[in-house]
C-alpha cells in the first residue's frame, strides 16, 4: 500500500501507466463490474407499511427499486438431507416470506408485532450446487452454476463463500431485515445450517445516487426498461426450461482499505475511478449520467479519463455484457489494531455469469486502479428460480415437480 507521501503523488500520469496498453475497449461502471444503461437510482423513500407483491412471474427483490437494508444469509444442507425434506423446506420459506411481506406474522412467528411493517420487504431465494445434487437433480444443473474462476486479485476467506441456499431478505428498515431473517432461519434448522450471514446498507436524498464508503456516488447507471431484463436478466427457458423466469446471482463480497484510501487527494481519487468526487459526473462530463468519452485528451495528449481507471476496465465490450447490479454497503466491527472493517456487498444478476460477469472481473482483475485498494475476501454463485405466481405454490416448484 502507497506510504502517505508516495499517495500524494498519484497523478493522472502515473495511473496510466501499464494499463494504457492493456486497456483496449474501456468504460464506465460502480465499484465491481458494472452495466451501462442509465438507470433510476436512488432509494424510494416509502411508508413502512408499504407492500411489496411476493407472488409473480419473477421473484421480488431483483428488479425491485433497491431497499435502504440488506442481508444475505447462505445455508449449508444438513447430511442426509433428501429431495423431499428440501421440498418441505421451501414450502416453509414460501408460506412464511408470503405472509411476511404483506405485514403479517408467519404461522410460528413468536415475534408477530414486528411483523406489522413489512417496509417493501422482500424475500428471494436461491440455489446452490449441492441443492441439485442432493435432490438428485444434477441434469437439472445450469452449467454456470459453481464458483467463479480464481482471480489474481481475489483473497477470499471461506466464512463469506459459497453456499447450498441462499436467503436474501431486503427492507427500508432494519429491524424488518432482522426479524424476517430470524423467523427464515429459525424454522428450518433441522435441515440446514447457516454458513454466513452478510448484512449491508445503502442510502441517499430522494433522487440521487447513494454513495459507498469511499465517497464515491455508486450506482449510477444499471438497467431499467423491461426490453433490457427480458434480453438479459431473466431466463426464457430455451436452455434450462424450469429456470424460465429466474435468473442467477453472483455476491461479491469487496474489501475497502479505507486507511490507505484515505491518505490520497481527492484529485488521485477522481482518476482512480474515473468520475468526480463532487457529482458523480465522468472526468469529460458535466452531469453524473452523461456517457463518459474514453477518447478524450488534454493539451498534453494525455487522456482525461486514464485508461487504468475503475470506469474504463469496468466497461462492457458488448450488449451481452451488462447485468443488473446492486451495491449494500458493510461496515463491521474491526479487529485489533483496526479501524475500520467496511466495504461493498456487490450483487449482480443475470442470464449466465459466464458469458455477463466473467468477461468484466477479468478486465478488472488484471489492470484496475482500484485494485489498490480493494480486494474481494467472498464470493458466491447462485441459481434463484422464477417467482411463486399463485397461492399455493412454492419457491423452486418449476425445479421439483418438472
Amino acid at each position: 500500500m502507497p506510504e502517505r507521501a508516495a499517495a500524494r503523488g498519484w497523478s493522472r500520469r502515473r495511473l496510466l501507466g501499464a494499463g494504457a496498453a492493456a486497456a483496449g475497449a474501456a468504460g464506465a461502471a460502480g465499484l465491481g463490474a458494472g452495466t451501462l444503461m442509465r438507470g433510476a437510482t436512488a432509494d424510494a423513500a416509502t411508508p413502512a407499511e408499504t407492500v411489496v407483491p411476493f407472488h409473480g412471474e419473477h421473484q421480488a427483490g431483483i428488479a425491485t427499486p433497491a431497499q435502504r437494508h440488506a442481508a444475505f444469509v447462505a445455508f449449508d444442507l444438513r447430511p442426509g438431507v433428501s429431495r423431499d425434506d428440501i421440498v418441505g423446506l421451501l414450502k416453509i420459506w414460501t408460506t412464511d416470506a408470503a405472509r411476511l411481506t404483506r405485514g403479517e406474522p408467519a404461522l410460528a412467528d413468536t415475534e408477530p408485532e414486528l411483523a406489522a411493517r413489512p417496509a417493501r420487504l422482500t424475500v428471494t431465494v436461491g440455489f446452490g450446487p449441492a441443492v441439485f445434487t442432493a435432490a438428485g437433480l444434477e441434469r437439472q444443473r445450469p452449467a454456470w452454476l459453481g464458483p467463479l474462476p480464481p482471480f489474481g486479485i481475489d483473497r477470499l476467506e471461506p466464512a463469506w463463500s459459497d453456499g447450498d441456499l441462499l436467503v436474501q431478505v431486503c427492507a427500508e428498515e432494519p429491524t424488518t431485515v432482522a426479524h424476517a431473517v430470524r423467523v427464515l432461519s429459525r424454522g428450518v434448522t433441522s435441515l440446514v445450517t447457516v454458513r454466513w450471514t452478510q448484512r449491508g446498507f445503502r442510502d441517499a436524498e430522494p433522487g440521487r445516487t447513494p454513495r459507498n464508503l469511499m465517497g464515491q456516488v455508486d450506482g449510477t447507471v444499471n438497467l431499467t426498461t423491461d426490453a433490457e431484463l427480458d434480453r438479459l436478466v431473466w431466463h426464457d427457458g430455451s436452455v434450462t426450461p424450469w429456470l424460465a423466469g429466474g435468473t442467477s446471482l453472483v455476491l461479491r463480497r469487496i474489501a475497502m482499505n479505507l486507511d490507505t484510501w484515505d491518505e490520497i487527494d481527492p484529485a488521485a481519487r477522481e482518476f482512480t475511478v474515473g468520475r468526480r468526487l463532487a457529482d458523480g459526473a465522468p472526468l469529460t462530463g458535466a452531469d453524473e449520467f452523461d456517457e463518459p468519452d474514453f477518447e478524450a485528451v488534454d493539451s498534453y495528449g494525455i487522456p482525461v479519463i486514464p485508461p487504468s481507471s475503475h470506469i474504463a476496465r469496468a466497461r462492457h465490450t458488448h450488449d451481452g455484457e451488462r447485468f443488473l447490479r446492486r451495491g449494500y454497503n458493510y461496515d463491521d466491527a474491526p479487529g485489533p489494531g483496526r479501524i475500520s472493517d467496511s466495504g461493498l456487498l456487490f450483487t449482480a444478476y443475470q442470464r449466465d455469469p459466464h458469458a455477463q460477469f466473467l468477461p468484466v472481473q477479468a478486465r478488472l482483475a488484471e489492470f484496475d486502479a482500484l485494485n489498490e485498494w480493494t480486494t474481494p475476501i467472498g464470493s458466491a454463485v447462485f441459481a434463484l428460480p422464477p417467482g411463486v405466481q399463485e397461492p399455493g405454490g412454492y419457491l423452486g416448484q418449476t425445479l421439483f415437480e418438472a
